[in-house]
């Protein structure tokens, strides 16, 4: 998976900062179990993770300096989202195929 500069930059600053990392970790799986969708979970957490990373760039020199010369045009952070809930979460068992598949219609 590819994250861009500013996901790249999040995922970084966590690996440095156990405390922060904790924090998202539990976060994450926060909003993972009151969604029970993935896909909904992602999009949730795209949307904190941007305002998390708006709010680093006033205090963590980093974040600061990349704001300075990138701007803090809104930028997605949808694969940080969808890679942090592969990491974090316990694989869940795939629904079966009956399940996934549209009622068939009968022929008229």
């Amino acid at each position: 998976m590819s994250l861009n500069r500013c996901e790249q930059r999040v995922f970084d600053y966590w690996q440095g900062h156990a405390t922060e990392r904790q924090f998202w970790q539990e976060k994450v799986r926060g909003v993972a179990k009151s969604t029970g969708d993935d896909f909904v979970a992602a999009a949730r957490l795209d949307a904190e993770l941007w305002r998390y990373y708006q709010e680093r760039c006033g205090v963590v020199p980093v974040f600061k300096d990349a704001a300075r010369h990138e701007g803090l045009q809104r930028t997605s952070m949808k694969n940080l989202a969808e890679l942090v809930l592969r990491l974090w979460l316990e694989p869940r068992p795939k629904k079966k195929r009956a399940e996934c598949e549209p009622p068939q219609l009968p022929y008229a």
